[in-house]
C-alpha cells in the first residue's frame, strides 16, 4: 500500500490554517518521525494520513488510489481507548471486526500479549490497567491485526521513563517484523532513538526532512536549528 503520497495538503479548522500545503512521500521501510514543537501540526498531519479528516485542499494517496483510507494500517493515540473488557477480550474484538477466525482470535491475542509484557494481566479489565499497560495494551492491539503501516501519535507523552523505554521497546520490535513505523513527537531523544528520518513541522508546514543524523548535525531550516536550541516551546 505504501507509498504514501501527499499533495500539496492543507486543512482548516475553527477558521484557522492547521496544515499549510504538505507535499511528501512516504515510502516503506525506514522508521519516519514527524517531530516538531507543540502546536505544529503533527497530530492534524498524522490524522490526515490515516484517513479520519478530509484535507481542505490537495490529495492524498495510498499507492496511487485517491480518496483511500488504506487497508492494512492502524494508528495508536497519546490516550487510547480501553473497550470495557479483559485486555485480552480487547484485542479478540478488534480481530473480529477484521474477519479473523474464531481459533486464530485467542491465539494472536495472547501471542501479542505476551510480545508486550501482558500475558499476565490478560484477564484483568483493560480499564483498571495503568497508563503505560494500556499503552502497551493500545500496541498489542493495532500489532495483532499485522498492519502495514503503524501511526502512532506521542506514544508515550503522558508516561514516566520506566514506561516510556517499554513502548519504545515494543515499538522497535513491531517496526523488526516489518511493519513501518511512521510516528509524532517533540522529544529530541526520543526522536534520535527511534528515527530513520524526520520530517519536521513548523506551524503547519513541512520546514525540512532529512535522514536523521544529518538533521542533528546540521539542520537545513531555520525553524529546526531554534528547535534543537530549545527556542521553540
Amino acid at each position: 500500500m505504501l507509498p504514501l503520497k501527499l499533495d500539496n495538503v492543507s486543512y482548516a479548522a475553527g477558521g484557522r490554517t492547521i496544515i499549510r500545503a504538505v507535499s511528501c512521500a512516504i515510502t516503506a521501510g525506514p522508521r519516519t518521525v514527524i517531530l516538531g514543537p507543540n502546536g505544529a501540526g503533527k497530530s492534524v498531519l498524522m490524522r490526515l494520513c490515516h484517513g479520519l479528516l478530509r484535507p481542505a485542499s490537495g490529495s492524498i494517496q495510498w499507492n496511487s488510489k485517491p480518496g483511500s483510507r488504506g487497508r492494512g494500517q492502524a494508528m495508536v493515540f497519546q490516550r487510547p481507548v480501553m473497550l470495557r473488557r479483559s485486555a485480552l477480550a480487547n484485542i479478540v474484538y478488534g480481530l473480529r471486526l477484521a474477519g479473523v477466525t474464531a481459533k486464530e482470535c485467542d491465539l494472536r491475542a495472547a501471542d501479542v500479549l505476551e510480545a508486550v509484557g501482558l500475558a499476565d494481566k490478560a484477564h484483568r479489565p483493560a480499564r483498571v490497567l495503568s497508563g503505560g499497560e494500556q499503552q502497551r495494551l493500545a500496541l498489542a492491539r493495532a500489532w495483532a491485526l499485522g498492519p502495514e503501516v503503524l501511526f502512532l501519535d506521542e506514544p508515550t507523552a503522558n508516561l514516566d521513563p520506566n514506561s516510556t523505554r517499554d513502548i519504545e521497546h515494543i515499538i522497535g520490535a513491531i517496526h523488526a517484523s516489518g511493519t513501518k513505523i511512521i510516528m509524532s513527537t517533540h522529544s529530541l531523544g526520543q526522536a534520535r532513538r527511534l528515527g530513520d528520518e524526520i520530517l519536521f513541522m513548523s506551524e503547519g508546514r513541512l520546514a525540512e526532512r532529512s535522514a536523521v543524523d544529518q538533521f542533528f548535525r546540521q539542520p537545513q531550516s531555520s525553524e529546526a536549528m531554534s528547535f534543537l536550541r530549545g527556542e521553540l516551546p
